[in-house]
């Protein structure tokens, strides 16, 4: 035996005050849409909308984007990958600086030419090559 049963909506409905303290975490920063999104149960559109209608800083019509990273970090982060690139270029000049000296240095005490001359030609695979 079956009643009628009513299908209960599954729409929430939020205080205002609720809205705007969404909102208001948002614009300081302490959280991202999506960690919002996750800690109250309330989807991310949700939290758009509130955005639009709420914020303080978004007029409408202007699409919020939110930055994963700040700008200052992510400067910070390339500063340091130049600088260890930098780092790496000069240890390679230094090596490279190194055996060039080494290889003058062979070719004066043991009169032996370590690079390759200019005009050898290039071997062409398997044949055999004349003597001349």
């Amino acid at each position: 035996m079956r009643t009628n049963l009513k299908k209960l909506r599954k729409t929430r409905h939020y205080t205002e005050g609720f809205k705007k303290e969404i909102v208001s975490l948002f614009e300081k920063g302490t959280y991202s849409v999506s960690q919002l999104e996750k800690l109250y149960g309330v989807t991310n559109v949700s939290i758009y909308n509130w955005i639009y209608k709420y914020s303080t800083f978004n007029e409408k019509g202007i699409r919020v984007v939110e930055m994963k990273q700040s700008s200052s970090l992510k400067l910070k982060e390339l500063t340091e990958k130049v600088k260890d690139l930098e780092r790496i270029v000069g240890q390679k000049q230094i090596k490279i600086d190194y055996l060039e000296k080494m290889i003058d240095i062979v070719k004066d005490e043991f009169d032996i030419d370590i690079k390759k001359k200019q005009n050898t030609l290039q071997s062409t695979g398997f044949q055999k090559t004349e003597k001349k």
